[in-house]
């Protein structure tokens, strides 16, 4: 994972969180706070790929090539979690 690109990616998402509450503050048109609102999820959404992809690449792969079935066990219940709680609505 690029840390400086995760951290510079999360500052951004501050900077537009920021934004929109200066526009709930402005009482903002409400199709451009969603609009706003969703392109944070977008950003939130690319850098949960990023995390999950260098953890598929690293912990997971370690574990499953490893010798020790708990600790591949409780990774890959990890990644159920995970998948869970991204599916719920």
């Amino acid at each position: 994972m690029d840390k400086q690109d995760t951290l510079q990616r999360l500052k951004s998402v501050e900077g537009h969180i920021r934004g929109i509450e200066r526009m709930v503050e402005a009482d903002a048109y409400c199709i451009d706070l969603i609009r706003q609102i969703q392109a944070v999820q977008g950003a939130l959404n690319k850098i949960t790929t990023n995390v999950l992809d260098d953890h598929l690449r690293t912990c997971l792969t370690s574990a499953v090539r490893g010798d020790d079935a708990d600790e591949r066990e409780r990774v890959l219940g990890e990644i159920r979690e995970v998948y869970e709680m991204a599916t719920k609505v």
